[in-house]
């Protein structure tokens, strides 16, 4: 790989892992913006909720937009877009401004994330695979160490360093993507004359608008009820509401000619349908952990920021480990036996945060971090080789936006999960709760990963006989 392609690809990675960083260093803040915000922890765990919606919703719409307007310059407006939501969020005056910044915040990363990848396929022609996994070390590293860099930095500098972290990376990659990202060749004149209703069509505009009122006004409902510890009959109003505008957003779907999530697919490729399936619940596992630990350590051991930063790097070690282990691994056996191993890890996870009580060691909390890790490392490469497995080739790229659209899915419903289950307070009886549902979760995919090897051996062994 030649000096252009390297400082191509450290442009790229440089604007790309802004995303996965900034979705994991919040997890040590939470504790902290409760304090300051004096808000219940529902009303907080919307910075969450907010950073994952937006995520899931610009991402493929960003998409989309590159081909119509170049992928350079998507790339460097999502730069800026980046740069001003960090520089301007650490000011918000109140929690709603600070919210409308992280929005902002997550649009401008995930602009990035979205062409990136494809910056580097198109423009990196040699050793494309190698590039691709540099780009992927980039991503899940920002994710894996995000909690470490999140306490260390909150614990010396405070909430506000968790934004401004970000404009040295944002400078960097910048000045760098100027210079080394080629131009894109001229726009066609099909994109240059497109109307409003054109482009409101091809994005799906209306499916966007219901999937996210719909979504946030369940969301809302839910939460709302749990938090003020009794139903009212206007959370009983907004969940009807959200929910029937998301039993309209599935009929807009299955109708719209470029449908923001092609539901039609999941129904034509049911073995495709199960590994999404498979993989939200995986991400509802991981994500539970990985927000929920935090607030434990910090709100019932009163562990400070920088030590619940140290040991939930442990966590994004064995992740990091555990992956090319897992490539190779994968390489010779298949998915199968890695995705098997990795539920029983999570559930044994899930069963020891079951056992943990006020006077169990913190360090012993490493012990679930390791299992989660490591699950989480056999799982990013282990649900791949499962979804390209499962998927017809002239629908790889379908599959894939689908499952990123998993991904978000899964982030989405563990913060549910958690708000559901803590209301206001997080509380040691709560997060023992979780416990039992991550492990009736953990087992269920279990269950799923025995049954999907059992269909797949008997496919084997009928079809030598069929030919």
């Amino acid at each position: 790989m030649n000096a252009r392609s390297r400082w191509l690809m450290i442009s790229v990675g440089l604007g790309i892992l802004l995303n996965p960083l900034n979705s994991s260093m919040v997890s040590v803040a939470i504790p902290r913006l409760q304090n300051v915000f004096l808000l219940d922890f529902t009303v907080i765990s919307w910075i969450i909720f907010s950073f994952y919606i937006a995520s899931a919703i610009a991402q493929p719409v960003m998409g989309k937009a590159s081909d119509l307007f170049g992928r350079r310059k998507i790339f460097l407006t999502g730069l800026i877009v980046a740069f001003v939501a960090s520089l301007l969020a650490p000011l918000s005056p109140i929690f709603g401004w600070l919210i409308v910044f992280r929005i902002v915040q997550s649009i401008g990363t995930s602009m990035m994330v979205a062409v990136g990848m494809a910056i580097v396929r198109i423009h990196i022609t040699e050793k494309q695979a190698t590039a691709l996994s540099v780009l992927s070390i980039f991503l899940s590293g920002a994710a894996a160490i995000g909690p470490f860099i999140g306490g260390v930095i909150i614990h010396w500098w405070g909430w506000p360093a968790i934004f401004f972290v970000n404009i040295p990376f944002v400078v960097m990659s910048f000045l760098l993507s100027w210079r080394h990202i080629p131009k894109d060749e001229p726009l066609t004149s099909v994109a240059r004359g497109m109307s409003c209703r054109k482009w409101f069509d091809l994005i799906d505009a209306s499916g966007i608008l219901l999937f996210t009122v719909g979504l946030v006004a369940l969301l809302t409902s839910l939460l709302s009820a749990k938090s003020s510890g009794q139903i009212s009959l206007s959370n009983i109003m907004l969940g009807l509401i959200g929910f029937v505008l998301l039993v309209a957003f599935v009929r807009h779907e299955l109708k719209a000619k470029s449908p923001f999530i092609p539901l039609r697919t999941f129904a034509e490729y049911p073995a495709m349908t199960w590994v999404n399936v498979e993989f939200m619940l995986v991400n509802v596992l991981f994500y539970s952990l990985f927000f929920g630990l935090p607030s434990y350590l910090q709100m019932v051991r009163h562990v400070n920021e920088f030590h619940t930063g140290i040991l939930m790097l442990s966590l994004g070690l064995c992740s990091l480990v555990t992956s090319p282990i897992a490539g190779r691994w994968i390489d010779k056996s298949g998915p199968r036996p890695a995705l098997l191993v990795s539920a029983i890890l999570m559930t044994l996870g899930s069963v020891w945060i079951v056992t943990l009580n006020q006077t169990s060691p913190v360090i012993s909390s490493c012990l679930a971090l390791a299992a989660f890790g490591i699950s989480n490392g056999l799982n990013n490469v282990g649900m791949q080789a499962a979804l390209f497995k499962s998927s017809p080739k002239e629908l790889i790229g379908v599959a894939s936006g689908l499952f990123n659209t998993s991904r978000y899915l899964g982030t989405i419903l563990s913060s549910l999960l958690i708000g559901i289950v803590m209301g206001g307070n997080f509380s040691f009886e709560g997060f023992r709760l979780l416990g039992i549902i991550l492990t009736v979760v953990a087992l269920s995919l279990v269950f799923m990963s025995r049954r999907r090897e059992s269909r797949q051996l008997e496919e084997s062994v009928v079809s030598p006989g069929s030919n």
